[in-house]
């Protein structure tokens, strides 16, 4: 039985990596729809009462902003079931906010974009590109599958030699009913006339 504290740490991880799948998923619907200067910012614990991550993107002009906040609205729920708990600014489209929660995409006309320096109000965050953001994902996710690979191993491991002594046991009680019909079969046969 796993201990409640274990438990609530496991569930926590575990959101944390889904949020994280979710927030490469966003930041590819922004370099796919030619979002520029695109950068997570990984939140400090302190601020993760407010969200985990913040993306951040540019486009050039409003109808680009609005595609690329369409763009990542319909590749998260198409592909993770995933909607928006708000969305802002849509219709002005010099600063559209979409709010899911454990993470909050920010997609910004370039002017806007310098004149907030969300970057600089977060200064605690961690600044990743998507390039370093998706190898600190592959990694995370490879050494979970090491882990469940080695504790699967463990539990295979533990069963062979229960496995190898009960079939030991239930081999010749099998073999030594087929030899004797082999020998019955073999003196009912007719003789050849």
């Amino acid at each position: 039985m796993i201990p409640g504290d274990a438990l609530t740490r496991m569930a926590i991880a575990h959101t944390h990596q889904q949020t994280r799948i979710l927030v490469q998923a966003a930041a590819a619907a922004c370099e796919d729809k030619k979002g520029e200067d695109t950068r997570i910012l990984e939140l400090d614990p302190v601020d993760s009462g407010l969200s985990d991550f913040f993306l951040v993107t540019s486009a050039t002009n409003d109808r680009q902003a609005v595609a690329i906040a369409d763009e990542i609205e319909l590749r998260l729920k198409r592909d993770h079931g995933v909607m928006p708990n708000s969305v802002e600014g849509r219709r002005q489209g010099g600063w559209i906010l979409l709010d899911y929660v454990d993470f909050v995409a920010h997609v910004f006309l370039a002017e806007r974009r310098a004149f907030y320096d969300i970057e600089r109000l977060r200064k605690s965050a961690r600044p990743l590109s998507p390039a370093q953001f998706d190898e600190e994902l592959k990694a995370a996710l490879a050494e979970k599958t090491i882990s469940a690979r080695k504790k699967a191993a463990k539990k295979t491991a533990a069963k062979k030699p229960a496995v190898k002594k009960a079939a030991a046991k239930t081999a010749p009680k099998k073999a030594a009913p087929k030899k004797a019909a082999k020998k019955a079969a073999v003196k009912k046969k007719p003789a050849k006339p």
